[in-house]
């Protein structure tokens, strides 16, 4: 299975997703939670990151970065790692605590950032958990919306900036735009080749950092700007067992998509994937 393409560069900047391993919780309660900030915090000062937005749920979190230094994957690696040890020492467990290697997709700042920092702290709403985004504790919404203190690694100058000069006034644009959010369609359904979300003008820069990644891997990636995403290949709901396992042989053999990545779409286990691809 390929792993996921890095590309970093200065100023670069990434939505990031991480779940816990075999689907299972990443905290348990508050002192987890507390101690997944301290540890995100830490680990955004030592790297010199800029923390746009993040959110953190039980079994997953996310989060949008700047990194004015080409350092991600030193950075997610320290702070996964470092997470994950004293997660294991308060609960007297061992092992890993997420599933494989983060996933983090480079993302157009002028034309998807603000989108993102939305879509992001909507996530507890959107999974039906909270009434809005204000009554959760846990996420980057409260402090930008003037409502709770920012933690220091937070920053909001960016967001306000793109409401209005005055803080106050930005704030409450901001608590509109969040609201307004709620049922849109997520921009994650327009990224391109699994690591690129911008338009046309952004592709086209990053396509030669792109193709000197696949070269270095090498790896067959050329369909992967042009193929439908898992969300258009499964976008009809209620699909009978044989419509639903000929698309999964299309996304697998057609299009490339690894069993995890279709496992996580259609909620079957990997190996139940695997049976039926090789189902003749």
């Amino acid at each position: 299975m390929a792993r996921p393409l890095r590309i970093e560069y200065r100023r670069a900047t990434y939505y990031i997703t991480s779940r816990g391993n075999a689907k299972q919780k990443i905290v348990r309660d508050d002192n987890d939670r507390s101690i997944f900030l301290e540890t995100l915090g830490f680990v955004i000062e030592r790297f010199s990151w800029i923390c746009h937005a993040y959110c953190l749920m039980d079994n997953h979190y996310h989060l949008l970065i700047e990194t004015p230094k080409p350092n991600l994957s030193k950075g997610m690696r320290q702070f996964n790692g470092i997470y994950t040890q004293n997660f294991n020492r308060s609960h007297g467990r061992a092992g890993h605590v997420f599933q494989g290697r983060f996933k983090a997709i480079l993302v157009d700042k002028d034309n998807y950032l603000l989108e993102l920092c939305r879509y992001i702290v909507l996530n507890p709403v959107r999974l039906r958990r909270f009434k809005s985004s204000r009554a959760y504790k846990w996420s980057s919404y409260n402090a930008t919306a003037g409502i709770a203190k920012p933690p220091d690694f937070l920053t909001t100058d960016w967001i306000y900036s793109q409401f209005y000069r005055r803080k106050k006034t930005a704030q409450e644009r901001y608590r509109k735009f969040v609201k307004e959010g709620v049922g849109k369609a997520s921009p994650l359904k327009n990224v391109r080749g699994q690591v690129l979300l911008g338009d046309e003008k952004f592709l086209k820069k990053l396509m030669p950092l792109l193709k000197d990644r696949i070269k270095e891997r090498g790896i067959k990636r050329e369909l992967d700007l042009k193929r439908p995403s898992l969300d258009q290949l499964f976008k009809t709901t209620n699909l009978s067992k044989a419509r639903r396992d000929k698309k999964i042989k299309e996304a697998h053999i057609k299009h490339g998509y690894t069993l995890t990545e279709i496992a996580d779409k259609v909620n079957l286990h990997y190996s139940t994937l695997s049976r039926i691809i090789n189902k003749d």
